[in-house]
């Protein structure tokens, strides 16, 4: 065991959650600890680790961006014939945890996914900057390639046919993601690691239900 990450120590002292504090809604509540990320400066608050596993369960994790969240759950965008995209589509159940050290915040987010609309993934796609929306038809995302220069030539040449940037269309390939999620866990940094975690499952007939875990 390497000594150097064994002596690192923190006390978490910031603030407290229970249950009287917190919204009963989860979605909100998220809302509510998204906001506080944004207003305190957090660097890219809408990072998160998005696992996934193979069929067989074979896990796979990386770092995607949040790209909006309501009541029907949390999206992201990507290569559907990625690996992240090959994994989903044979097993299209997936976690995202957000760490927010800044505030001594976790949440942890379990569910099923799905595309979102070609609608969805349309406007989205039209919203980005037009060198995003060429690097989407560039990238043969999770591929090998011999080098570098293969993915710059693959970039000038779909750039070459599309010039306007007012009529780049969205491949068919590239899209968004929703996670419909099941259960979501707040986790706030507490003293002498007795942290506080609070965890929402969903019922369909009856809705979210909330229950404290241990540390």
């Amino acid at each position: 065991m390497n000594p150097r990450a064994t002596h690192a120590r923190k006390e978490y002292e910031q603030a407290a959650l229970d249950e009287a504090g917190v919204d009963h809604d989860p979605i909100r509540q998220f809302a509510v600890w998204y906001d506080a990320a944004v207003a305190a400066g957090v660097p890219e608050p809408e990072a998160m680790t998005l696992s996934t596993a193979t069929q067989d369960g074979r896990p796979s994790a990386r770092i995607v961006l949040l790209r909006g969240f309501d009541e029907r759950g949390f999206c992201f965008f990507s290569n559907y014939t990625s690996h992240k995209g090959r994994e989903l589509a044979e097993n299209p159940r997936a976690a995202l945890t957000f760490h927010w050290a800044a505030l001594e915040r976790q949440v942890r987010i379990e569910g099923r996914v799905e595309q979102t609309t070609a609608a969805e993934s349309d406007a989205y796609f039209q919203s980005r900057p037009s060198t995003s929306r060429i690097g989407a038809w560039s990238s043969p995302q999770s591929e090998v390639i011999p080098d570098r220069a293969t993915l710059e030539e693959l970039f000038a040449r779909y750039r070459a046919e599309h010039p306007d940037d007012t009529a780049i269309p969205r491949p068919s390939h590239w899209g968004g993601y929703r996670l419909v999620p099941e259960r979501i866990e707040f986790w706030q940094g507490r003293p002498s690691r007795l942290h506080d975690r609070l965890l929402f499952c969903r019922n369909l007939a009856k809705g979210w239900s909330i229950a404290r875990l241990a540390p």
